[in-house]
């Protein structure tokens, strides 16, 4: 992919804070009208989304301060998915500040600022799709319901340029699909080829910005052959989300008796511990909690805590689980799948509790642990908690750190009880679905 940064659809990713070198002031001229966007109520900032911000003001703005008593989208309007392509463009060879916000203890590009941008994105991309260019009605509140999967396909350099591209590919009556990709060419040659590091799919559902009701979205028309293919794909992905959302599903006899081979290690943990094996571990005993008060530096333009954010603080708990359980500097691997099954306010007390759900030991240069975090809304004054996002992550362990270990070797995780198994046999079938 041409990584010309000055398409008129490339979006420009600059460091949040002023150079010590650099001091020249910011252009006037196309700000001059404009409030700054440090000023704009409701934003979480950072430099991918005061970029999107700045390029799509007069979109957000309407979010921001909507006409009152506006009436809501009379027709839905038909559009292609080139129309809501977007692509946001990091300089991270020269750009050292930016560089310097993105990178990890391994020179790497931080993952879990990563899932802010990707959020961040695909929010811009999905606003942009149901606009229905009309200042004389009332916009959509969009909300992330869910990450479907989100794939590491080689790590990503924080020295070399980075390109994230995405576009809608599917709707449904009230949910959009994204689409996103990570770019980054192989070398520091711009003239390098490139190829696609990451990719990303997130579903945004609509809302009526008064009555909070499923509201209709514009539709989808794709126009070439592949963009056909990823509308197809994710129509049998909303398909598979339906049938989960049903209820609890019912265990065949195989599941209860693969259920039972679960417990049964379990058991002897707990009754007979001088003789289980050990080569295996509880579940209970890989947990890692945290906890934090959500403050309004971290809300969306809705008011409520941004998404992204969410993700990244689970990331870095789901990141420092699989560490302390292998005992390795982990690797990333890939977002199995994330539910955002209720809004997370300003002031919420917010309970991150995390656990290595399962490993998969059959290829033993690359283990895989899988890691589940969970996110509690907790309200102590009425003595109330509920789960607002499961997040799904697959770690693997760094070669080159296996390789300095002599005698290394991934734990099998096994559970207590029938919640827990449960939840693993849930997960590992879910995962074998999606693949």
């Amino acid at each position: 992919m041409d990584f010309n940064c000055a398409s008129p659809k490339t979006i420009l990713v600059f460091s949040t804070f002023s150079s010590p070198i650099d001091s020249s002031p910011p252009d006037s001229t196309s700000t001059r009208n404009k409030k700054p966007i440090s000023l704009w109520p409701g934003m979480y900032h950072s430099p991918v989304t005061n970029a999107l911000w700045e390029a799509r003001s007069n979109i957000f703005e309407r979010l921001l301060d909507p006409p009152k008593d506006a009436p809501p989208q009379s027709e839905l309007l038909t559009r292609t998915p080139s129309q809501s392509r977007t692509s946001i463009f990091y300089n991270l060879s020269s750009d050292y500040i930016l560089r310097e916000q993105y990178r990890d203890p391994w020179n790497e590009v931080r993952i879990g600022k990563l899932l802010e941008d990707l959020d961040a994105l695909a929010g811009a991309i999905s606003v942009k799709h149901c606009s229905d260019d009309d200042s004389t009605t009332r916009p959509l509140l969009l909300v992330t319901a869910a990450v479907d999967k989100i794939v590491l396909k080689k790590a990503i350099s924080v020295d070399i340029d980075l390109k994230i591209v995405g576009s809608v590919i599917w709707v449904g009556t009230s949910s959009i699909e994204i689409q996103l990709e990570v770019i980054q060419s192989k070398n520091k040659n711009p003239d390098g080829s490139d190829s696609v590091a990451l990719t990303a799919n997130f579903i945004f559902v609509a809302r009526d910005s008064e009555t909070g009701k499923a509201a209709a979205v514009n539709r989808l028309s794709p126009e070439t052959e592949h963009e056909k293919l990823l509308f197809e794909e994710a129509e049998a992905r909303s398909k598979l989300r339906k049938k989960k959302r049903v209820g609890r599903r019912e265990f065949g006899n195989e599941e209860i008796k693969r259920l039972e081979v679960f417990l049964a290690e379990g058991r002897i943990f707990c009754d007979m511990p001088a003789l289980a094996d050990r080569d295996s571990i509880l579940l209970k005993d890989t947990r890692l909690e945290n906890a934090l008060i959500c403050q309004p530096q971290q809300r969306n333009i809705h008011g409520r805590i941004f998404g992204g954010f969410l993700m990244h603080r689970a990331f870095e708990l789901a990141f420092s689980t699989a560490y302390a359980f292998a005992g390795l500097v982990p690797y990333f691997l890939e977002v199995d799948h994330v539910d955002f099954l209720r809004p997370v306010d300003v002031g919420n007390f917010l309970r991150l509790t995390s656990c290595v759900l399962y490993t998969e030991l059959e290829n033993p240069d690359q283990p895989l642990i899988n890691v589940e975090v969970v996110a509690h809304v907790t309200r102590p004054e009425i003595r109330s908690s509920e789960v607002s996002n499961t997040f799904h992550f697959s770690f693997t362990v760094r070669p080159e750190a296996k390789a300095e270990k002599n005698g290394f070797k991934i734990r099998k995780v096994v559970p207590a009880t029938e919640e827990e198994a449960r939840r693993i046999l849930e997960s590992m079938d879910a995962d074998m679905l999606r693949q």
